[in-house]
């Protein structure tokens, strides 16, 4: 039935192109109605009867603007092209969120993708990167002068109050936003005057406002100014920022597969998730609240090399609703912290393991993926 509606939906784009002037002429059943409205007459306004009081004055629900083109004017209308839209600073990618004395850049791009980016920005501007955890979303810098800095941070941060002796360390925290594929940057830095050897500890929220404020609206600046200008994202160094630090494959006391993964569960989610996606099956849902991520193992990835071209879909080549639901393998994959590190496994449904060879396959793409 489907190939027969190919079939019908061909031959009729077909007759279209042989200059059948009953269906697509000036007199056509599909004629062009765009002008039909020059033919319209106005007709006389509704008048309320003498008898009738009504406190609601009677306006005309299509009034005729005042300001139509001449209805003299006959043959087709050509559409005028849509000036661009003005781009507004609401649209951007990344925004300044505040509260108190807080202040963090709010990005609408997943850490993976935004690490990179702001390790990049420091290091440009002269920060020696002491530190960095990347699967904790955290790098540092080491004690340093303004006389080591660029030019432009060193003046902002001369104009924060930091003096031009004195030695400051840097810490940027990334952390996976409220929504998912947004993030969260935070920096917070600590002084010590100059000569001095106090190894002086990250405090957890913001001690120098103005520092902190100084550096945060400029690694902003510097991000809007990179998305502007195309920048482009080092895969490599994006890919680095999730990695667990240890993957294991195992299996627990039942001998159900289980993979191991050294992260904390916001890294174990995002490392897994892009795994996932790199795999050859189709994740239909996810439960961030719950850890899960539901795949069904009978459908490929929705990617674009995976999708069936103009004919294929008008040829019949896509399968149905019904035909997806008789060859499905559902399953889910379950993320749980257990200790320091997170357990992976992959279930039939909420009360029942995956079969082991199942389990294992799965496991093991997610694995091979996570490097």
């Amino acid at each position: 039935m489907k190939r027969l509606a190919g079939l019908s939906a061909l031959a009729l784009i077909i007759s279209s192109t042989s200059g059948c002037g009953w269906i697509w002429g000036e007199d056509g059943y599909f004629r062009d109605r765009g002008s039909d409205y020059l033919e319209a007459t106005q007709t006389p306004a509704m008048q309320v009867p003498g008898d009738i009081s009504s406190s609601k004055r009677l306006d005309p629900l299509l009034p005729i603007p005042r300001n139509v083109a001449d209805s003299t004017v006959k043959g087709e209308y050509v559409v005028p092209r849509p000036q661009p839209l003005a781009t507004s600073s609401d649209s951007s990618d990344f925004s300044l969120q505040q509260s108190g004395d807080a202040r963090w850049i709010l990005v609408q791009r997943p850490p993976a993708e935004v690490w990179p980016v702001a390790h990049q920005y420091f290091e440009d501007n002269g920060f020696r990167i002491a530190e960095e955890r990347p699967q904790t979303g955290e790098f540092s810098s080491t004690w340093q002068r303004l006389d080591e800095l660029s030019a432009s941070v060193a003046q902002r941060m001369s104009a924060s109050g930091t003096a031009a002796d004195a030695e400051t360390r840097v810490r940027v925290r990334i952390e996976p936003g409220v929504q998912r594929n947004t993030s969260e940057v935070y920096v917070v830095s600590v002084e010590r005057p100059a000569g001095s050897t106090a190894q002086a500890e990250f405090p957890s929220r913001t001690t120098n406002v103005g520092l902190d404020a100084a550096l945060t609206d400029d690694l902003l600046a510097s991000m809007n100014r990179n998305a502007e200008k195309g920048g482009s994202v080092s895969l490599l160094a994006a890919q680095d920022y999730d990695t667990p630090s240890r993957v294991s494959l195992s299996e627990d006391g039942s001998g159900n597969p289980v993979l191991s993964v050294g992260a904390d569960l916001d890294r174990a989610w995002s490392s897994v998730g892009r795994a996932l996606d790199q795999g050859d099956w189709r994740v239909e849902d996810i439960n961030r609240s719950l850890g899960l991520y539901y795949i069904n193992l009978a459908e490929k990835a929705k990617t674009p090399e995976n999708q069936p071209g103009f004919f294929g879909r008008l040829f019949g080549s896509d399968a149905s609703k019904e035909e997806i639901e008789a060859r499905a393998e559902r399953y889910q994959v379950r993320l749980s912290k257990v200790g320091d590190s997170v357990q992976v496994t992959v279930e039939k449904n909420i009360n029942t393991v995956a079969p082991a060879d199942v389990a294992r396959r799965v496991l093991s793409v997610i694995q091979d993926n996570l490097g």
